[in-house]
């Protein structure tokens, strides 16, 4: 088995996104990994606010863009102040695009050996199983994937 140098989470911040920060961050403790954490801005929403934008031009969609990268820079912080993270170097990183894609770009920037992630983000409707990101990562993911369910 390889050594686990680095630990990519994908956080969506849906209500799994706790347990999965704390089960990375221990198991990053445990290995002497950095840990990465990544979000992404799904491009519907990008594409929502451009037709938003071209409608109503009071509305800046770069206003609102970065209003967003700071809500979710908050969120994180909420999300760490939560979980032990001492001795871990832990970088932060938000994206905007479509998040399978951004997590196999991250992946090839960042050079991590494992990726962990929920097997349900934020939409419980299309999959009732696993969610549609993790599905696709599980197929395309060039390195191995983790993937935690929450406790029902």
């Amino acid at each position: 088995m390889e050594t686990i140098r680095r630990i990519l989470l994908a956080v969506d911040f849906s209500d799994y996104s706790l347990m999965s920060l704390r089960y990375a961050a221990s198991l990053a403790k445990d290995a002497g990994a950095d840990l990465v954490l990544v979000n992404v801005i799904n491009h519907r929403d990008v594409e929502i606010m451009k037709k938003v934008a071209d409608q109503y031009p009071t509305f800046s969609m770069e206003k609102r863009l970065k209003a967003m990268v700071e809500e979710r820079k908050n969120l994180f912080r909420q999300l760490l102040a939560q979980v032990n993270t001492d001795g871990i170097k832990v970088d932060i990183l938000i994206r905007s695009g479509v998040p399978h894609l951004e997590l196999l770009q991250v992946i090839g920037e960042k050079g991590p050996d494992l990726l962990v992630m929920a097997t349900k983000g934020r939409s419980n409707l299309l999959d009732t199983l696993v969610g549609s990101c993790a599905r696709k990562m599980f197929r395309q993911s060039p390195i191995p994937v983790l993937s935690l369910r929450g406790k029902n």
